[in-house]
């Protein structure tokens, strides 16, 4: 029996975004273009970004992203999600005013009691003022507004400007292996160019698909935070190729985006802290089980690293340092054939001289009672 060309099954959907998200073969373009192509990058910490794109980049080094952060053309802050991103100094530019009202409407769930009677404009303009002034981490920004808002919570202060305003997070922050904490200014003052004036989101459903797709519209939702997006995808359906997947749920995809079979083979890839393969569908079976994201996913927000096998996710990674020792610690959700160990432990061995670059005794190990 043959597929319905309009049907595609798990094993395509996984390779469909394998390829988008240069998971199947490591891409030659630069780091910048990758950022963009991907539409960011979420950045919770700061150094996963950096083996999120070692992973998909040929010869990828630090200073290729820490040279974009230093010199400004690439900045981290809440965009997607309401989440922390890295993107580039163009896409912050044109995403944050799409996602504005995405985090008007968090602010408003998750601080709209401590906020209440407040004007916001008021206090949204007297924090860019601050930080423009000074760069403040949310800490001091908070205690500051408060002088100027008494008895006002300072945290939820703090994040109103944040939500409000577009603030970014300046160096070193965002730079490999450097520690400190998050100081802010806004995105105009630093790039020294104001944010882009159009707030459609049509541009960015297609960069989406681009990078995601095949997509339902609950995909493009979760991935962004934008609600009532049925509308936008009605309207760009003239340009898309529509599908179902095999449950029937509607997906919609670029006619022109690469669609590999299912059986084409996946190399083994080392995924970082929070990558956005995992985060950015409804509907996440074409990368992992509902049993392995319980796993994968805490309960106090973090996305732990990951490695995929035959394109799936199939385990969990750490590093565990020592003095001049670095081990690759390897939690199989499954048993492992032989010749899938060796293909993890020559990536592996990879990773350690990527991201313990220096250590004189690297080891990749496998942790089997995890």
């Amino acid at each position: 029996m043959t597929q319905d060309a309009d049907v595609l099954d798990r094993r395509a959907l996984n390779r469909a975004l394998l390829a988008r998200q240069l998971l199947l073969e490591r891409s030659s373009t630069g780091a910048a273009e990758a950022v963009e192509h991907l539409v960011g990058m979420q950045a919770q910490a700061p150094d996963p970004p950096y083996v999120g794109l070692w992973t998909r980049l040929s010869g990828f080094e630090v200073e290729d992203l820490s040279r974009l952060v230093s010199e400004r053309a690439a900045v981290r802050l809440v965009l997607m999600r309401g989440t922390l991103h890295l993107v580039t100094a163009r896409d912050c530019r044109r995403l944050r005013p799409v996602l504005r009202g995405v985090l008007e409407r968090q602010l408003s769930g998750a601080f709209g009691r401590q906020l209440t009677g407040l004007d916001l404009t008021e206090v949204a303009a007297h924090g860019k003022e601050l930080v423009e002034k000074e760069p403040l981490t949310l800490g001091a920004l908070g205690a500051r507004l408060a002088e100027r808002f008494p008895g006002r919570e300072p945290f939820a202060l703090a994040n109103a400007v944040r939500n409000l305003e577009p603030l970014v997070q300046v160096p070193p922050r965002g730079l490999w292996g450097e520690s400190g904490q998050a100081v802010h200014t806004t995105a105009q003052a630093w790039l020294g160019e104001p944010l882009d004036e159009d707030d459609s989101p049509d541009a960015t459903v297609l960069r989406y698909l681009a990078a995601f797709g095949p997509a339902s519209v609950k995909d493009v939702q979760t991935w962004s935070g934008l609600t009532r997006l049925t509308a936008v995808v009605r309207r760009l359906a003239p340009r898309l190729h529509a599908f179902r997947d095999e449950n029937g749920v509607q997906l919609y995809d670029l006619p022109d985006a690469p669609r590999p079979a299912g059986d084409t083979p996946a190399p083994a890839r080392y995924l970082p802290d929070f990558d956005n393969i995992l985060l950015s569908h409804a509907d996440r079976s074409r990368i992992m089980t509902e049993e392995q994201r319980g796993r994968v996913f805490t309960r106090n927000g973090l996305i732990r690293p990951t490695f995929l096998v035959d394109g799936f996710v199939h385990g969990m990674w750490r590093i565990d340092r020592g003095r001049d020792a670095a081990a690759l610690v390897l939690t199989p959700f499954a048993p492992l054939t032989g010749r899938v160990r060796a293909e993890l432990v020559e990536e592996g061995m990879r990773l350690l001289a990527f991201a313990a670059a220096g250590c004189s005794d690297p080891e990749v190990r496998f942790d089997e009672g995890g």
